[in-house]
């Protein structure tokens, strides 16, 4: 099964409805769309010489072509290694070297990071500007047919963030995507015809995978002429392109839920947030919802199971009359329905109801293992689960509850502290825009807590109202020992806090 049929079905059922949109703007329709991959994917085998198997890697920020290119890459039979946009030269470099792209295909912006960085790739042959006659020609010539490649073959190379050390290359086979894509219309919605995405977030991560299910649908896919996540643009496009699915990152909601033209939504513009990839702390969560109404759906997943392991439900959201409503709303949610989801010790025992352990899972979304790193898949994956590095507990409703990374975990005094349950408290001071907590070595008791705070814009916020707040509603021991203001916290590419840099300051 080729992941590039679900075009081919779409073409064939909705081949008159707008596929691509570059902004207010539409861009193909699907019967189109599906001639110019297959075009394009006649040049790939022909004039670049790929084979089957070959990676191909993107540099590219958000735009049309992007689709095109996924498209016209499976259609051939090759891998796609989206790169993030944002990634340093000499991160992209590694990407680039390691994976062995034999092509790469850019935006303009990026044009002059990538040969640079392709000094450094020597399997690189040639590097494809969206701008240029090179790109634009590509779209001229007889479509080639769709290539017949097995379900276990390399359909996405996804590198994960390397928030510490080098990122690691997880293999998704064409099975993974569908198993992903089938989980979509079985535990998040299932979109109508016409309907739309925004793909506001970066195409390389969540809101790339997100195409999938939404292509299946008959949904255009828009993306913002800026390239990237402006609320005013978005809003604008939401009520251009109406039944919006859209993918945001908890600070992406935070920005659109705090910013003055959400109020010029319209009533069916907005069909569906899904949110994940960090912590969307309750207060944040609450105020979207009463903003935004029930239109929010969380996941839990990892690049290694991309989009797939857990879930909350927009029913679960909306709920408001139930006893454990804030509660739920803090989980993740309930284990997708493609999904076996453990909370285990070291050895790999399930643990009991309410006991804190790792997070594994097994299921077909899951990665076939990490590129060329024999010893990283074998401390991944164990006999077919995936072992997740997240460490959390259920609950008897069997809601997955997520404290933390198993090395975020601070130990004091030999109590277990879950920087997260923190974080959630200190979130609850008006006058806090965000925070993270993070373990300082103590020479009595191991670690002690320290709290880095981010004081809204012309707030002012006191370490004293601070220990009230936590005292109030958490454990002594749980208590930051130390608070820092700042006026930003370090985030990576995908806005993910950097908790080794916040340790490094201390």
């Amino acid at each position: 099964m080729n992941i590039a049929r679900l075009l081919l079905g779409s073409a064939q059922e909705f081949r008159d409805l707008p596929a691509l949109a570059r902004g207010a703007a539409p861009y193909l329709g699907y019967r189109d769309l599906w001639r110019r991959v297959s075009v394009m994917s006649t040049h790939l085998a022909g004039r670049f010489g790929l084979q089957r198997g070959d990676r191909v890697a993107i540099a590219m920020t958000n735009c049309v072509e992007s689709i095109e290119v996924f498209y016209a890459i499976w259609h051939a039979g090759l891998c796609a290694v989206p790169m993030n946009a944002k990634l340093h030269a000499k991160e992209l470099a590694f990407i680039l070297e390691n994976s062995g792209a034999k092509l790469c295909f850019v935006t303009p912006d990026l044009a002059g990071t990538i040969a640079e960085a392709a000094k450094e790739a020597p399997d690189l042959r040639e590097i494809v500007d969206t701008s240029t006659r090179a790109y634009s020609f590509m779209a001229v010539g007889d479509p080639s047919p769709i290539s017949d490649v097995q379900p276990t073959d390399l359909a996405w190379l996804f590198y994960t963030s390397g928030t510490t050390g080098r990122p690691k290359g997880a293999m998704l086979k064409h099975r993974n995507l569908l198993a992903m894509t089938l989980n979509y219309f079985a535990d998040v919605d299932r979109p109508p015809p016409g309907g739309s995405i925004v793909h506001a977030a970066p195409i390389s991560h969540g809101s790339g995978l997100w195409n999938f299910p939404m292509l299946t649908r008959g949904s255009v896919q828009v993306f913002p002429e800026s390239g990237k996540y402006e609320v005013p643009e978005t809003v604008e496009l939401m009520n251009r392109w109406p039944q919006c699915s859209i993918f945001l990152a908890p600070t992406m909601v935070k920005r659109l839920v705090e910013h003055g033209s959400v109020s010029d939504l319209k009533p069916d513009a907005l069909r569906l947030i899904t949110y994940g990839g960090a912590p969307m702390y309750v207060a944040d969560l609450k105020r979207a919802l009463d903003l935004l109404g029930s239109k929010l759906m969380q996941l839990y997943g990892q690049g290694e199971s991309p989009m797939t392991i857990t879930h909350l439900s927009r029913e679960y959201h909306a709920d408001r009359q139930h006893p454990r409503w804030e509660q739920r709303l803090a989980s993740a949610g309930r284990a997708d329905s493609c999904m076996d989801v453990r909370v285990v010790d070291e050895a790999g025992r399930p643990l009991p109801v309410g006991e804190v352990g790792e997070i594994i899972c097994k299921g077909d979304p899951v990665m076939a293992g990490y590129w060329n790193n024999p010893e990283a898949t074998a401390r991944s994956l164990r006999d077919g689960w995936l072992w997740t590095g997240d460490v959390g507990a259920f609950d008897e409703e069997g809601l997955l509850t997520l404290k933390d990374r198993s090395k975020d975990m601070i130990i004091s005094g030999g109590s277990n502290i879950y920087p997260r349950e923190i974080e959630d408290v200190l979130n609850l001071h008006p006058a806090v825009a965000e925070c993270s907590v993070v373990g300082r070595p103590h020479p009595e008791w191991g670690e002690d807590v320290v709290a880095f705070v981010v004081a809204r814009p012309g707030a002012r916020v006191t370490p004293a109202e601070l220990d009230r707040l936590c005292l109030d509603n958490i454990a002594r021991f749980k208590r930051p020992k130390d608070y820092k203001f700042v006026e930003a916290l370090p985030k990576n590419n995908y806005g993910k806090i950097l908790k080794t840099e916040l340790r490094s300051k201390l």
